[in-house]
């Protein structure tokens, strides 16, 4: 069993490095600061979004980022905020970006 960060602390470290990239981020919503699980919306600014959230890959016995929602932004938003009233330990970061760029496929973000 491999440590894991505490979940304000990859978000930090997240905050950094899209704020390095130049891609504008927002924590819309802060979670729990040991145990939260993280929510990640890109807004294309174009009416359109798209929400990733962490997932277990038993084949790959990995964690791995999947979307949770892909489509106008109005209902990626609902989605998030359903989830939120779910469960108000989530964490929900939004960032903007033409491109799509999350980082999450990066070293020390992806894992």
């Amino acid at each position: 069993m491999s440590a894991r960060l505490t979940s304000d602390l990859w978000v930090s470290a997240y905050l950094t490095r899209l704020r390095l990239a130049d891609i504008p981020v927002y924590v819309t919503a802060k979670g729990d600061p040991t145990a939260g699980a993280v929510l990640v919306k890109v807004a294309l600014l174009n009416g359109q979004a798209r929400a990733y959230q962490r997932s277990f890959d038993l084949m790959a016995d990995t964690r791995v980022w999947v979307v949770l929602a892909d489509g106008p932004e109005p209902e990626v938003d609902a989605l998030l905020t359903r989830q939120r009233s779910r469960d108000p330990d989530l964490w929900v970061i939004e960032l903007e970006d033409r491109q799509g760029r999350t980082l999450l496929d990066q070293a020390g973000l992806s894992d």
